[in-house]
């Protein structure tokens, strides 16, 4: 995806964005930044090492005070939103993260995340001086703009994906509790999104505190039960009985909720590549309704023989005692970016409420 998505900083777009800044910036020389930045080696450049190129090229360019050179940026924001345009944040961590400048880099870095997203540029800061942006981060979460408030939850999340790790709130998530806390109930769904996976990054670490968070806040606000149920959804998982309780699942194993099940699949070999089809069905026990979760898990084989198991949902739904369940599921076997096919063995397993209740077996072949 990362691949693909660096194209995006073509000539052309380089080109086109040196002529918004000349033409606020008279001496700006566009042919001088767009050659510097598409060196000898931009095309081994990856998505982030591009961005990062441009943000410390551009600064060459512009005036050489720091304060300056952010009064061109913002002549031109309005006109430089979406993705694209990540380096304006990034630009504030090459040239803002001096502590003499950061008061002039949280205002930078609220206004860039209006126009684009600024959680990866605020991470640099947040790990040089967790307690004084934590209490950035709270006046953000009270912002009246959703962009900013998001920023708020997006940026402290303990492993936001593509972003620097944050090692202190893997350890101790209680600052960003304190963040999202304030978020819980928001009314945009872009933040309550963000302070889900900001949850279930902490599930990740520290899985206890996620259960106290459920157990406290849920059932109060159907904003919050949602964002407690997307937030908690790697415990749910990974079957954790207290996570699998407090959302209402039925215990398979204790209670016996499923009477039978079976799992079958069309073709017994297959090649990488080609598609499998697997059916499958539940009788759950007479009684009252209970809530399920079918899920059906591939033991892939690595490259040095060892397995990896990987879940796909089928169901997760309230039923009524005493259903029979069905239905089936196309699988492909081609080879993806993240997931690379091997032959062999290939264990295929369903699972209500995390336990397996049956299986089968593919022989995938080259």
């Amino acid at each position: 995806m990362a691949d693909a998505l660096k194209d995006i900083y073509s000539k052309e777009f380089l080109e086109s964005f040196a002529g918004k800044v000349q033409s606020t910036y008279n001496i700006f020389d566009e042919k001088g930044f767009v050659d510097d930045v598409i060196d000898n080696k931009w095309q081994e450049l990856k998505l982030k090492e591009r961005i990062r190129r441009i943000s410390e090229i551009l600064g060459r360019y512009l005036p050489e005070k720091y304060g300056d050179a952010l009064e061109v940026l913002f002549s031109i924001d309005e006109e430089c939103i979406g993705f694209p345009y990540l380096f304006f944040p990034d630009f504030v961590v090459v040239y803002g993260s001096k502590f003499e400048h950061w008061e002039l880099s949280m205002k930078a870095i609220e206004r860039f995340t209006m126009r684009s997203s600024s959680e990866f540029a605020v991470r640099p800061f947040i790990i040089s001086d967790p307690e004084f942006m934590m209490q950035q981060m709270l006046k953000w979460s009270k912002s009246d703009n959703e962009h900013v408030r998001r920023l708020a939850s997006e940026g402290c999340r303990p492993r936001l994906p593509w972003g620097e790790g944050i090692p202190v709130f893997k350890k101790d998530p209680k600052p960003v509790i304190s963040v999202l806390e304030q978020l819980k109930e928001d009314q945009s769904v872009y933040v309550r999104k963000s302070v889900a996976n900001n949850l279930n990054d902490i599930s990740k670490d520290n899985p206890e505190t996620i259960i106290e968070i459920i157990k406290k806040w849920k059932g109060k606000n159907s904003y919050t039960d949602w964002i407690l149920r997307h937030g908690a959804r790697t415990l749910i998982r990974k079957a954790d009985p207290e996570v699998m309780r407090l959302f209402g699942y039925g215990d398979v194993q204790g209670n016996s909720i499923v009477t039978s099940a079976n799992l079958s699949v069309d073709l017994k070999a297959v090649k990488i590549g080609e598609n499998s089809t697997f059916t499958y069905e539940v009788y759950v026990r007479n009684g009252e309704r209970v809530h399920i979760r079918i899920e059906y898990g591939i033991d892939f084989v690595k490259a040095r023989g060892n397995v990896s198991r990987k879940l796909f949902l089928l169901s997760d739904k309230t039923v009524l005692g005493g259903e029979h369940i069905t239905g089936a599921r196309t699988h492909s076997w081609k080879n993806l970016t993240t997931r690379r096919h091997y032959e062999g063995e290939h264990k295929i397993v369903l699972l209500v409420n995390g336990c397996e209740v049956s299986n089968t077996i593919i022989n995938l072949e080259k």
